[in-house]
């Protein structure tokens, strides 16, 4: 992983990292030795880590036995078994006691049932490596510089700009979050408003995309013609020819590459894409996958005054992220992380399908609409997310706990209501005793994730949305930290902020071998999507 020295700009003068307190400013706090966490990690977890680990070098493994094994066969037949005749073979094959011969086919047949068992497995998933979007200098803008832009676009009221600063002020973004040179120019020239055409945006998606491309390429040593698969996921901007054709182009790589481009997403087509990336690698043995997370907000600057489509203006910023993975047993030795689980959630209601709704105000302006709720929509989508996700992450003891609380609400909701279609003396004198136990005041028992997580990537879409998660999960500061650097460094970068997240546990928490990093975004749809990661190599 790349950090520059640009990007770690957030640093004391002795070189540690500042902690990001709770309003998305910065403490000095010394955050250099990783923090001891007081929740009790499950030990029968920590074996299945440490057996994805083990699993990722049995290839090699494998391989080592295959051939010492071949070297001594040939090795026998040369100089032993020419000079043996086979009436004497077949004579001590004879001698040998039953017991033994009956062994031999067992271990046969258990060896032919292991190779079967192998070669049906599923090719597990490496990230080998992966980089983000260190933004130039001339991209990046403070609050007043914002603020500023915001003025000279000449079609604010007075209303809209104090709103735009109230928001911008409680975003928990910092002073040099990034914009396009599109929108930023009028502050170059007065005379200018935000250059939105289509060459602009071609243009911020070309100087992203195709840096973090060469610079994933350079960091993992595979040349571009090696790549397989290229998956390239921009959610507001989706040109012709295709963001996939221009890296196709760019880089000259082969014209046989699965190139898949993903649209309309929101801020968790990432992971939509490494899911994607996953199922084809599954299926394609000994293959390459580069996955690109970007969003384009040259064409997506809103210029009406309608309060619920302002939003945008003061949260997204400019970012990418370029991940490389590989399903090839050589992969495993040098891999970062490697891929356990992704789990997807769609809300399909008209709550869910219009929290995030791109569309035009009553005078014609295009933008993006967010939704009041959309923090409480987001809330209810990661816990259907986080019930799928739960049985493949927590200890069995949080699972029965959590068994145990769904059992005891439906049980005495059904005898609550038994109850009520009775019109006796005992059954009232029943439901006195059972006042304490109605269904409504038996809280449904929240798990303990942080006894199978270690490291949370909770997507920045806001410091409200952190906060809530944090809060919802029961999350210590370090949980939430990533997130916070993130937003505050970085702004919303929409699809890409997990990966700026993940670069910080990477670089600054510090990850041992055989550890657990969640990955939880939230999109349009309105969609809640989390991947987990095993740490591979500290």
């Amino acid at each position: 992983m790349v950090v520059s020295a640009s990007s770690i700009r957030n640093m004391g003068d002795d070189g540690r990292l500042n902690r990001v307190d709770s309003d998305g400013s910065l403490a000095s706090t010394d955050t250099g030795d990783h923090a001891e966490y007081t929740v009790q990690r499950s030990r029968l977890i920590g074996m299945v880590n440490w057996w994805h680990v083990a699993m990722t070098f049995y290839p090699h493994v494998l391989v080592t036995m295959l051939c010492y094994l071949t070297a001594q066969i040939t090795f026998d037949v040369i100089t032993i078994g020419p000079s043996i005749p086979i009436e004497i073979t077949l004579k001590v094959l004879q001698g040998l006691p039953p017991a033994l011969l009956d062994m031999s086919w067992r271990s046969t047949l258990l060896g032919l049932c292991l190779v079967w068992y192998l070669a049906r497995h599923h090719h597990p998933v490496y990230l080998v490596d992966f980089v983000t979007f260190e933004p130039p200098e001339s991209w990046q803008l403070t609050h007043d510089q914002l603020m500023t832009c915001m003025q000279r676009q000449r079609c604010f009221t007075e209303e809209s700009i104090m709103f735009l600063k109230r928001i911008l002020d409680k975003s928990g973004t910092g002073q040099r979050t990034a914009w396009p040179p599109g929108i930023t120019q009028c502050l170059r020239d007065e005379s200018k408003i935000a250059d939105q055409s289509v060459e602009a945006a071609r243009k911020e998606s070309e100087t992203v995309i195709c840096n973090v491309v060469h610079n994933c390429l350079k960091r993992t040593g595979i040349l571009a013609p090696e790549v397989d698969i290229l998956i390239i996921n921009c959610s507001l901007f989706s040109p012709t020819p295709s963001l996939c054709a221009m890296v196709m182009n760019r880089f000259n790589m082969r014209g046989n590459v699965m190139a898949y481009n993903i649209s309309g997403m929101g801020c968790s087509a990432s992971l939509v894409g490494i899911e994607l990336a996953q199922n084809i690698l599954r299926s394609h043995p000994s293959k390459v996958a580069l996955v690109v997370s970007t969003e384009n907000l040259t064409q997506n600057l809103y210029h009406g005054n309608d309060r619920s489509m302002l939003l945008q203006n003061t949260l997204f910023r400019c970012g990418g992220a370029a991940i490389m993975l590989s399903n090839k047993w050589r992969d495993g030795q040098r891999a970062k992380f490697k891929l356990l689980r992704v789990v997807r959630t769609q809300g399909t209601g008209d709550e869910a399908y219009a929290a995030v709704y791109e569309c035009q105000d009553a005078n014609g302006e295009h933008g993006v609409r967010l939704d009041r709720n959309i923090v409480n929509i987001a809330g209810h989508t990661m816990e259907k997310n986080f019930t799928v996700l739960g049985p493949y992450v927590l200890p069995l003891s949080e699972q029965i706990r959590v068994a145990y609380s769904l059992a005891k609400k439906k049980i005495c909701k059904y005898l609550w209501k038994l109850l009520n279609n009775r019109n006796q003396t005992a059954t009232s004198r029943l439901q006195k005793l059972l006042s304490n136990w109605v269904p409504v005041k038996i809280p449904t028992y929240v798990p303990d994730f942080k006894r199978g997580i270690d490291y949370w990537c909770i997507h920045a879409g806001g410091r409200a949305v952190v906060d809530g998660v944090a809060k919802n999960l029961k999350l210590q500061p370090e949980h939430a930290e990533p997130s916070k650097y993130a937003l505050f460094n970085y702004g919303n970068t929409s699809s890409s902020s997990i990966w700026y997240e993940m670069e910080y546990v990477r670089k600054f928490q510090k990850p041992k071998k055989g550890h657990r990093v969640l990955q939880v975004a939230f999109g349009s749809g309105f969609k809640c999507n989390s991947a987990v990661w095993l740490c591979l190599q500290e």
